[in-house]
């Protein structure tokens, strides 16, 4: 199958490469039909070099269609669409069961303290093989894999995979209080997603950011905005609030 590699820090490319199969009892083969590129990937593009390894397939937000299962995965089979997270967990160990899948014990990378194993991101995540590729090996697919309708476009689920839960669980955490305002600081993909998911739980949301367009795409869903670009953006934040600023920051 063709994926994406990395090849040397600044240098990935597209290299053909085996054919992922079923390893264990509790893993899923599907053919990846969309993945989306996450900004933490340019982290693996330079930053993260020391922790890569030549030929690492990378990508994290993978979805497609399941072609094959193990014994221990009942809840799909081959033929159906899943969205696959990013975080391999197992679902059953103390840590799952809390609800912070991703310091899974189960699947933590103790060499490093980094927490619960990652697709395609490097050593310091397990060196699992990403999404980013023809086909993806999912393990803990008997937990990890969630599957959504056989209609509508990829993109409409897409965004299951990391972009929507990370930016949820950013707004859960920042405890917006009821009747409260929640600032968000910076509109790319969570930036927006925060800022959307606030206003639909019906927090006042003021957003900031310095690029015309990305405040103009908020402001579509009604969210306020203000120019990070200009001085007094804080100033400007407590003015709108009553003088006492926002509630809650993402």
């Amino acid at each position: 199958m063709k994926a994406l590699t990395w090849q040397a820090s600044n240098t990935v490319s597209v290299e053909e490469v085996p054919d992922p199969h079923i390893q264990e009892p509790t893993d899923a083969v599907i053919r990846v039909t969309s993945t989306a590129i996450c900004g933490s990937d340019l982290h693996l593009y330079e930053v993260l070099t020391p922790f890569m390894d030549k030929g690492d397939i990378i990508g994290h937000e993978p979805m497609g269609i399941v072609e094959e299962v193990g014994s221990a995965v009942t809840h799909i089979k081959p033929g159906d669409r899943v969205v696959i997270p990013f975080n391999v967990s197992c679902g059953h160990c103390f840590m799952c069961r809390q609800g912070l899948q991703s310091q899974c014990e189960t699947t933590q990378v103790r060499e490093y303290g980094t927490g619960a194993q990652f697709l395609g991101y490097s050593r310091l995540y397990g060196s699992v093989p990403g999404g980013q590729a023809e086909y993806l090996r999912v393990p803990h697919a008997d937990y990890g894999a969630i599957k959504v309708p056989n209609v509508g476009e990829d993109e409409r689920y897409l965004f299951l995979s990391d972009v929507v839960p990370t930016a949820w669980q950013a707004v859960d955490y920042a405890a917006v209080p009821d009747g409260g305002s929640l600032a968000v600081l910076g509109l790319g993909p969570i930036g927006q997603m925060s800022a959307r998911i606030g206003k639909h739980l019906g927090y006042r949301v003021i957003a900031t950011d310095a690029v015309p367009e990305r405040r103009a795409m908020a402001e579509r869903y009604g969210i306020e905005t203000l120019d990070s670009s200009e001085d007094g953006v804080a100033e400007q934040l407590k003015d709108l609030t009553d003088g006492r600023g926002p509630n809650s920051v993402v």
